[in-house]
């Protein structure tokens, strides 16, 4: 089996350094931009060898991990030039806008919109675990435009990773992500962004910072190359959703000035109720 992997960092790593356990006899090509990547993902033995857009006629699968602005005009270069008994998959946290521009694609058999939720805050190479997919969701969008030997050998592959599936249309996919994901990093950029301002002025500040402050900010170490396409192609459904997390916001805050402790405590009793709504549900990280 010939895996291409386009764009070997964090996902695409990862990805690569399970097949390699799972089927050794398999040969993984790694192509990107960055050649100190390619050379740190050799160094780390997550690929075989580099590659170029010139040798996909020998893939099998190819796995695309790239910014999703720049899925826009790679996939189709990359469909262009594999065989037809090729997969190619993406890892993509938008949806709507990509499947949209493969529609007409001469080759839209030959792919598969995949959205597997999982990672760090880190990236590149040497970000790539083991295991990072075991027990994720791996969101599925227009699974019946992929020719249905293809849906197979990618299935088969996502079982093996240990990866749960679920089938979703791009629209619901984007809108649904848009508050589990999007806002999430969004507020913790913004309160990191709050707190550096902050810091500024008063040094101690950090050494006072616990738990709390280091798991709820921990988002804002993702790369912004990654996620300022994310939220450009998924701008009218993040607006949405903050939106109504600064309505919650100020309506907390309009308690405050009030001295109304009992809303509050209702408010923040009310939302303690998500911990039945998850119990139970393995989050995606």
């Amino acid at each position: 089996m010939n895996v291409f992997v386009v764009g070997v960092g964090l996902i695409g790593g990862s990805m690569a350094k399970d097949i390699k356990r799972l089927h050794p006899e398999a040969k993984i090509y790694g192509v990107d931009t960055n050649v100190i990547h390619l050379e740190e993902a050799m160094a780390l033995d997550l690929i075989d060898t580099k590659a170029g857009y010139e040798d996909l006629g020998l893939a099998d699968v190819v796995i695309v991990s790239i910014p999703v602005n720049a899925m826009l005009t790679e996939i189709p270069k990359i469909l262009d030039q594999i065989n037809d008994d090729c997969v190619v998959l993406d890892a993509g946290s938008t949806k709507a806008a990509l499947c949209k521009s493969l529609d007409d694609h001469e080759k839209r058999r030959n792919f598969l919109a995949c959205h597997p939720i999982a990672g760090t805050e880190f990236s590149g190479p040497s970000a790539a675990i083991e295991n990072l997919y075991q027990g994720k969701t791996n969101i599925i969008c227009e699974v019946e435009k992929t020719a249905f030997k293809l849906q197979e050998r990618a299935l088969a592959l996502f079982q093996q990773l240990g990866m749960r599936i679920r089938y979703m249309n791009p629209e619901a996919h984007d809108k649904h992500i848009a508050y589990v994901s999007h806002l999430s990093h969004i507020s913790s950029f913004m309160l990191g962004k709050t707190v550096i301002d902050k810091e500024r002025n008063e040094r101690d500040i950090f050494d006072m910072a616990g738990s709390g402050f280091e798991s709820t900010v921990r988002l804002a170490k993702s790369s912004p190359a990654m996620w300022a396409p994310i939220f450009e192609q998924n701008k009218e459904n993040v607006v949405d959703s903050l939106d109504e997390y600064i309505e919650n916001l100020q309506a907390f805050k309009e308690l405050l000035v009030k001295n109304d402790y009992e809303g509050i405590y209702d408010e923040m009793n009310n939302t303690n109720k998500i911990k039945e709504i998850l119990k139970g549900i393995p989050l995606n990280k």
